[in-house]
């Protein structure tokens, strides 16, 4: 069983888990518990199938750029990782169905816009890379809904599509060279790594920046500003500088597993300071 758990990237399951639980916990509950826990349940699942179509579909690139995960080191075939992804879009959406139909129909456009996702938009000039920031805020929406509130849900799930989105275009200076084997065009492919940059230096500063808002507002309180400046907006400053400093393939790939760790620093200060 190790390759099918390894193809649907647990850690990534676990953050999406996590995201989906606190979209409920930040609007002041968690009741009715049983729809939330659905929900996280519903959406993992979904990522979870997610990640493994997108692994079929970057074969290639994954021969090149990651020949170690499941299906280019030939642990699972493609026929095999097809079957098991859209066996966990079904069942996600399925679980969804529990929920309320709302929550089914959310389910059911997250699969079909991170099938599309897989199969074209991540070859696209900056679609792909909105697409899974908008499908990473919608986490917290999802879990906001489930317990029949969002606007709280809501602000957490603007700050992930701004963190989203600056990591993905960093993991597209990461795997130019993969991806041009392919034939993706991607921001850095089109317009040059420079151009990259810049967007993801923008796109963080802007969270660093809207990180403080709901403070100001009243929302979250002190607790929640202390962990989110020293251990979130320092931490995208480091990357920030980092990436023009060291502009190089290896560097970027640190950075974008540094800013994926450095999203459960994010949930913390959210848990804390709600």
């Amino acid at each position: 069983m190790k390759p099918y758990i390894d193809i649907t990237r647990p850690v990534n399951l676990l953050i999406g888990f996590l995201s989906i639980f606190m979209g409920g916990f930040v609007t002041g509950t968690v009741h009715p518990l049983a729809r939330l826990i659905l929900a996280c349940i519903s959406g993992t699942l979904i990522m979870a199938g997610a990640n493994v179509i997108n692994d079929v579909f970057d074969l290639e690139i994954d021969r090149i750029n990651k020949p170690g995960r499941p299906l280019p080191s030939g642990r699972i075939t493609v026929r095999s990782a097809r079957l098991f992804a859209w066996s966990l879009f079904l069942t996600g959406c399925l679980t969804g169905t529990l929920i309320h139909w709302p929550g089914f129909s959310i389910a059911c456009v997250s699969v079909f816009w991170l099938y599309m996702y897989s199969r074209s938009l991540k070859r696209t000039v900056l679609w792909g890379n909105f697409s899974v920031a908008f499908i990473s805020g919608l986490a917290f929406v999802y879990g906001g809904l489930a317990v029949g509130r969002w606007v709280q849900a809501m602000i957490v799930g603007i700050f992930a599509f701004f963190y989203h989105f600056a990591r993905e275009i960093i993991k597209d200076m990461e795997d130019i060279q993969g991806d041009m084997s392919d034939d993706a065009v991607t921001l850095p492919i089109r317009y040059g790594i420079r151009t990259a940059q810049v967007w993801a230096t923008l796109l963080i500063l802007l969270l660093v920046g809207l990180t403080f808002v709901p403070y100001a507002l009243g929302i979250f309180s002190r607790i929640y500003l202390i962990i989110v400046i020293l251990g979130v907006d320092a931490v995208l400053l480091f990357v920030t500088v980092s990436l023009w400093a060291r502009p190089a393939p290896a560097n970027w790939g640190r950075l974008s597993v540094i800013m994926k760790t450095d999203m459960l620093v994010g949930l913390i200060a959210v848990y804390f300071g709600g």
